[in-house]
């Protein structure tokens, strides 16, 4: 079992930053994926990024140059730095743990990020 426990989501004007973490527990071990899905209100959950335990990225075309996801494998946390924000931006975001054993998706209780001025 994996636990995902999300953090760091709030308010934001247009053009501001934030940060996002989600600490995960249990059993983390082997190659696996960590990131970050999000859901806006009437739309169906969309991927984001997402890195490896090898640390390959991966970022929906949207955010490219824009965020950036990185993990402490010491803490068993994973970030997303979310810069130049966008009202487009606002939804509910969730942590993701993939094994690559087993391609089974672990997803945290999320956390709501809106972008408004």
């Amino acid at each position: 079992q994996v636990q995902l426990v999300e953090s760091g989501g709030g308010l934001v004007q247009p053009g501001g930053s934030l940060r996002l973490s989600c600490a995960a527990s249990g059993s983390i071990f082997g190659i696996n994926t960590m990131g970050w899905y999000r859901q806006a209100p009437g739309k169906q959950r969309e991927f984001v990024a997402s890195i490896s335990s090898g640390g390959r990225t991966d970022y929906e075309d949207s955010v490219k140059g824009r965020f950036t996801i990185s993990r402490d494998n010491a803490k068993n946390t994973v970030y997303l730095q979310m810069n130049s924000l966008k009202p487009e931006d606002t939804a509910v975001y969730y942590c993701n743990f993939r094994r690559f054993s087993t391609q089974y998706d672990y997803w945290g209780q999320g956390t709501q990020v809106t972008v408004s001025s």
